[in-house]
């Protein structure tokens, strides 16, 4: 009972700092429609939201719906592509998402999951997203930064794999919870919490970071 007790007060300080750090989260995907949601997640792998908001605008722009899409020429997506890391893999999964969801689901993004990640090129982190930010379906996608940050807050263990993270993550904050703490701690990752020089000086979440103690110890 005591372990509970610690880690419902663990839970919920968390929670609030991070709603006090980053009070309205929101996905920084630009899009219109289900399928801009779906191929912007997907195209957004290796690479940063800034980049695919700067292709994607050019992408939906030239082809205006699912059908045009999805007999688009090749080398034309793959030369819009071109900023984004694996653009050619990115262009051929591109045109087969538009071509399997007018072919078999109507033009519409399915809801289902096992459809989706039957879908080319997109896996398991892109449709939790999708479910959850489209859909508003309870889901904890697991990215570099919610995988970084989960660590560094003692949730989950240094080799613990994506899978492990998504249901420690699912188990440690309530279910209604899951998609606003999911965003904010995509983006808390995103600009506090970094790879690479943290801004530890600017976190409020430092008293329950083992990255923060284990640097005061080696000081």
């Amino acid at each position: 009972m005591i372990i509970i007790g610690l880690k419902m007060m663990k839970m919920n300080d968390i929670g609030k700092l991070l709603d006090e750090v980053i009070p309205e989260p929101r996905c920084e995907l630009n899009y219109s429609c289900d399928y801009e949601l779906l191929i912007a997640v997907m195209l957004s792998a290796q690479t940063t939201d800034k980049r695919v908001n700067e292709v994607t605008k050019v992408l939906f722009d030239r082809y205006k719906d699912l059908n045009e899409l999805s007999v688009a020429d090749l080398s034309e997506v793959e030369q819009i592509l071109r900023p984004l890391g694996s653009f050619r893999k990115k262009a051929i999964y591109t045109i087969e998402v538009a071509k399997d969801l007018v072919s078999n689901y109507n033009s519409v993004v399915p809801k289902e999951r096992k459809f989706l990640e039957a879908l080319p090129g997109v896996g398991r982190k892109t449709v939790s997203v999708f479910l959850s930010e489209f859909y508003d379906i309870p889901e904890f996608a697991v990215d570099t930064h919610v995988a970084r940050v989960s660590k560094r807050l003692g949730i989950s263990k240094e080799n613990d794999d994506v899978l492990k993270i998504e249901s420690q993550m699912k188990k440690f904050f309530p279910k209604e919870e899951w998609a606003r703490r999911h965003k904010q701690i995509v983006l808390f990752g995103r600009y506090y919490c970094k790879a690479i020089k943290p801004l530890c000086s600017e976190c409020n979440l430092i008293d329950y970071c083992t990255c923060y103690k284990n640097k005061k110890k080696a000081d």
